[in-house]
């Protein structure tokens, strides 16, 4: 009767002790999800009140969250009188295996963030990267859309754009057009000169400042060539280098300016 009076005696001990562990880690859970919570919002307002990119703050809001609860969940179940270290180990050993059968996708990811930190396009701007060009429609952690002038979507990956030179057309407000054109050897130079600049001056989307540059460039196999370089609104650039060598054209044709086209001598000699 002894024994059967200290066995429940104990048995009531040891169910107090675990119910008390198991209330402390209930506690300890939902008190560490409300911190976790808190500390979401925080890093949400810290990186919005510096501008952050909208993908990355709720990424990294997303990853502090879910950090700081695996913490809360370790010590909960260390408060229960589980063994946390094997938990721990199996979790980090299942980290490394799918770090290392992701590591192309962690790559694009890592790219991306950098990409979104340090702002080297945004969207709406025209650039080339990663062997495309395009307008950039969305920046995501692993892949940055552009649209193509023909109108195709490219997903190009961030570590592709990342590892190679990037080419921004946008982000300067005026863009420099760089143009040749060649009168041939018989005709004028100093008029031909003379055109070029007039058309400038009729050309109203070209800007007086930076001042446009003509010059001879060359003397060529075929040809006399002018560098013609007029600065434009970036906006402006397609519209004015088509629409400025059609008047060039038309102007040169009308001043009876020649445009010359390549030409080669063949002399053939006759044996007898």
């Amino acid at each position: 009767m002894q024994d059967v009076s200290q066995f429940l005696e104990t048995a009531q001990e040891i169910l107090v002790a675990f119910a008390f562990n198991l209330v402390a880690a209930v506690v300890i859970y939902f008190v560490g999800s409300w911190v976790a919570k808190l500390v979401r919002g925080i890093v949400k307002r810290l990186m919005a009140r510096r501008e952050v990119n909208v993908t990355l703050v709720n990424f990294a809001s997303t990853v502090v969250y879910y950090g700081v609860l695996a913490f809360v969940v370790i010590a909960a179940l260390n408060r229960l009188g589980l063994q946390t270290a094997s938990f721990v180990a199996v979790l980090g050993a299942a980290g490394l295996a799918i770090g290392l059968a992701f590591q192309g996708s962690l790559a694009n990811f890592a790219a991306g963030v950098l990409m979104i930190v340090f702002r080297y396009f945004e969207v709406g701007q025209f650039i080339e990267a990663g062997g495309t060009m395009g307008t950039v429609e969305d920046i995501q952690l692993f892949t940055t859309r552009l649209a193509t002038p023909d109108n195709r979507v490219v997903y190009v990956p961030n570590a592709t754009i990342l590892s190679g030179n990037i080419t921004n057309f946008s982000v300067k407000e005026t863009r420099r057009v760089d143009l040749v054109f060649g009168v041939g050897y018989e005709d004028d130079v100093d008029r031909a000169k003379q055109i070029l600049l007039e058309e400038i001056e009729q050309e109203t989307r070209i800007l007086k400042d930076p001042a446009p540059t003509v010059g001879l460039v060359e003397l060529a196999d075929s040809s006399v060539n002018f560098a013609v370089r007029p600065w434009v609104r970036s906006a402006d650039y397609l519209d004015v280098m088509f629409d400025f060598q059609a008047n060039v054209k038309k102007r040169l044709d009308a001043e009876g300016l020649n445009i010359p086209f390549p030409q080669r001598d063949v002399h053939i000699f006759q044996n007898n």
